[in-house]
């Protein structure tokens, strides 16, 4: 488990309680805070491609300064990111990006949204992007968002009408949000929506532009801005003791794997929207001017917003309590209106207040993590009136079952437990991304419950719903179920109660490279989640290979342990390109699932079901050397996959780099970005560059330009300019321009055809301009581009070898992409062929 500093936020807010987080301790300035939210009835929605793209500065003042409910849809989950945290890509990345966005949105007070579309890495065009995502059922998904969510204004952070000059996810995003904005309240326009909810009329559309946008702050002071709002999003709440820019900071910072962490700031800050559909208000700081957000928008609403308004206005913060029997006649108010969206709405949050203002705890907690389908498990409930209200609990449903049902009075600061007996239903559904649940495309995810779409994460299976009548009224407050636990090192924790399969299965490597005919012992691991656990694990294979026995059992007496057991598996005599997996079998249930927890302290412990397999690959390759350094950047799963073709990989600390450590490696390798988070090869450099020189090879993959430590001049021994070049299609045609080169002939012969099958992109931060004594190695584009040879470099120094590439080997290795490997192998080769030749005549 990898654990991260917990970042110390000095408030929450009511209408942010989230699962699996400790219990909020609100006071009263918090109260009083969303007292203030509950009599604004405006909303805004916020529409971006990826987490990190979202004006967290913006979100944070439609929120709490306008009090607005103002949402974050993002159209992707961000996977085709990098992590620079750990070693969690693709899906499992985007996981974690969910959540750190929900962790931001859990500071700004905004609310989080998303479609299907899978971030499949860097575009350079929206047509190229809405191609592959799948366009009408993207904009699908931004229609029901917006006729869910109901914003009265949605603010673009990217421009429509630029589509080539930025990433095509970002401009993408902004044309669905165009597109879209007329589409809400057209019937016509995907009907099958209005089951489950109706047509919208959103009254404005904005983009957040500035300076940036046009180029230089000079440009953008001479701009037009005769549409242009500017709000100052740089305001103090002092109730909060704390600017919006602070509050911005600690949200934005919760993007960890992106390296977002940033100090805070404070003080004034224009931000500005430009108006791009809808009436242009006559208060040009005001978004929201000329639209209804009082109570008197809702057809008997007026009553209730007399009294909440009087709350508002004569807030007692000494004693937050003597308001409950205006809020609960208020909230009794509310019941009998006829708008479902607002009832709904705010009989959320009026219940949230009530609790707060009273002191009220509630709580059920398990005593396990997780439990299977069919298992009776142990609820803790506890209940305290921290006030002089009047309290009464009646009962309590865990989903629509009751499981307590005897009245009893709470009286102050008199704490009720209870331990309750609940039998989980067989037909339970696993935890696990409902995005994730089902194969997707390359671009979109596949969803199959539709009530989902646009959530950020599964609802849990089990919530409490606590009837109480409070002031003789009764409400109903529903939590959900945790599982609470205390780490001598940490105190008091809590996580998600997550339903998982009695056992799963992993391979512990999810690729296999054999290079040559030997056989493997292939490890499965089965691991229980229940106690007595015993059946049969199938190993299914393609049949062009071989394998011992197909069944082999297992038996395990308590949850929470493991077994291997090996199945011995040998390839086929040519190459070829396979998947095995594990199925178990066991109390009649069929199992292929392997269970991956992501935990970090930032976020809620993530439980991810995955299907347990490994893709296999036989591939005839050749390599020099074994001993190979390894400095981590900014993470990778490159050094296991070297290990997968015998090379013995060492990891090099790089502050013990001191004159000679280097020599006995045959080649030293430096991870993706590197120079850019490693402060120490600032210092290290000379002798990194002086193992070159003494017949050593080095591999430096790729860095963002520029962004290395002020006392480099080049992180190369000869002049080397990183650009942003990229090449985003992975099917795009490679030209081997220096086919005389080692790198392209030994030990392995590469050819074009060694560039199939690669996954996401060529590369990226190829040099465009570089030494006389690099060499160029490879040529290709993407399509309407010029060629760009800068992806792989080599060039002499000394008596060794210096490479530069900018090839995204760290997603081809991990994938299991025969010519990457071969590739490599060649890179950490080049400059041993006599030794090969001597070893050979040995």
């Amino acid at each position: 488990m990898r654990h991260l500093l917990v970042l110390c936020l000095t408030f929450f807010f009511i209408s942010n309680t989230t699962e699996a987080q400790t219990p909020k301790n609100n006071t009263p300035s918090d109260i009083y805070h969303s007292v203030q939210k509950l009599n604004f009835l405006g909303t805004a929605l916020f529409v971006a491609a990826h987490p990190d793209d979202e004006n967290t500065r913006l979100i944070s003042y439609l929120s709490n300064d306008v009090k607005a409910r103002t949402g974050y849809l993002s159209l992707t989950r961000g996977d085709g990111g990098q992590n620079l945290i750990g070693p969690e890509l693709r899906e499992l990345l985007g996981v974690l990006r969910t959540q750190e966005l929900l962790a931001a949105r859990r500071v700004d007070g905004g609310e989080q949204f998303f479609t299907r579309a899978n971030d499949f890495g860097y575009s350079k065009h929206p047509k190229e992007t809405l191609k592959i995502w799948d366009k009408e059922t993207i904009l699908g998904d931004v229609v029901r968002t917006i006729r869910t969510f109901k914003p009265d204004i949605i603010i673009n952070r990217f421009d429509h009408r630029s589509p080539g000059t930025t990433h095509g996810h970002h401009t993408s995003s902004a044309m669905l949000s165009v597109e879209a904005f007329d589409l809400v309240n057209d019937p016509m326009a995907y009907p099958e929506q209005l089951t489950m909810t109706e047509t919208w009329k959103p009254k404005r559309l904005f983009f957040n532009t500035s300076w940036w946008f046009y180029g230089s702050r000079e440009k953008f002071e001479k701009a037009d801005k005769s549409k242009m709002l500017s709000v100052d999003v740089g305001v103090y709440y002092p109730t909060l003791g704390m600017s919006n820019n602070e509050i911005a900071s600690l949200a934005s910072s919760q993007h960890l794997c992106q390296g977002f962490g940033r100090l805070s700031t404070r003080g004034t800050q224009p931000d500005y929207l430009e108006l791009l559909e809808g009436d242009l208000p006559k208060d040009m700081t005001d978004p929201f001017e000329g639209i209804n957000t009082t109570w008197s928008r809702i057809e008997g609403g007026e009553a209730i917003g007399a009294i909440l308004e009087d709350v508002e206005k004569n807030f007692d913060f000494t004693n937050p309590s003597k308001h409950v029997p205006a809020l609960v006649k208020a909230y009794q108010l509310l019941q009998k209106i006829d708008d479902a969206h607002w009832k709904g709405l705010k009989s959320k949050e009026l219940e949230d207040i009530i609790l707060a203002a009273s002191g009220l705890f509630l709580e059920g907690t398990t005593q396990s993590a997780y439990a299977n389908p069919g298992e009776t498990t142990q609820v803790n409930i506890e209940a305290l009136n921290r006030s002089n209200v009047s309290i009464t609990l009646e009962s309590i449903k865990i989903n629509d079952k009751s499981v307590y049902s005897e009245a009893i009075g709470l009286g102050a600061n008199e704490k009720i437990t209870k331990e309750i007996s609940f039998n989980i239903p067989e037909n339970t559904s696993f935890t696990s991304p409902y995005w994730l649940m089902e194969k997707g495309t390359l671009g979109t995810y596949t969803v199959t419950n539709k009530e989902w779409i646009g959530k950020p994460e599964t609802p849990r299976a089990f919530d409490l719903t606590f009837n109480l009548t409070v002031d003789d009224v009764p409400i109903f407050i529903s939590k959900p179920l945790v599982y609470k636990y205390a780490k001598p090192d940490k105190g008091e924790l809590y996580q998600p109660f997550e339903i998982v399969p009695e056992v799963t299965a992993s391979f512990q490597d999810k690729v296999l490279i054999f290079s040559d005919g030997s056989s493997k012992n292939i490890p499965v691991t089965i691991k229980a989640h229940a106690d007595n656990v015993s059946g049969t694990v199938q190993f299914c294979y393609d049949k062009a290979w071989t394998v011992d026995a197909e069944t082999k059992p297992f038996s395990i007496a308590k949850k929470g342990d493991e077994q291997t057991v090996y199945f011995k598996l040998s390839p086929p005599d040519t190459e070829s390109e396979s998947y095995i997996s594990p199925l178990v079998k066991v109390n009649g249930k069929e199992i292929d699932r392997e269970l991956v927890t992501i935990a970090y302290d930032h976020i809620p412990t993530q439980t991810i079901l995955l299907p347990a397999e490994t893709k296999v690959v036989r591939l005839n390759i050749q390599k020099a050397g074994e001993h190979i350094g390894y400095i981590m950047g900014a993470g990778d799963d490159v050094p296991t996959s070297l290990e997968q073709i015998g090379y013995t990989v060492h990891l090099i600390d790089p502050s013990e780099i001191t004159e000679g450590t280097l020599d006995n490696y045959d080649a030293v390798v430096l991870g993706i970005r590197a120079y850019n988070v490693v402060k120490d090869l600032s210092f290290k450099q000379k002798y990194i560059l002086d193992y070159v020189k003494k017949g050593g090879t080095v591999i430096t993959q790729y860095n963002t330009a520029g962004r290395w430590a002020a006392q480099f001049e080049n992180i190369a021994p000869y002049s080397l300019e990183i650009s942003r070049d990229r090449v985003t299609d992975e099917n795009s045609d490679v030209k081997i321009i220096a086919k005389e080169n080692s790198l392209v002939n030994f030990p392995n012969k590469i050819t074009e055809t060694d560039f199939n099958g690669w996954v996401q992109e060529r590369g990226l931060y190829f040099p465009k301009k570089w030494d006389k004594s690099f060499t160029p190695i490879l040529e290709m584009k993407d399509d309407g581009e010029n060629a760009k040879k800068g992806s792989l470099l080599i060039a002499p120094y000394g008596k060794g070898n210096y490479i530069y590439t900018g090839l995204s080997f760290f997603r081809e290795l991990p994938a299991g992409v025969p010519g990457a490997y071969k590739l490599f192998s060649n890179m950490l080769s080049v400059g041993k062929e006599l030794e090969m030749q001597d070893e050979i005549k040995g």
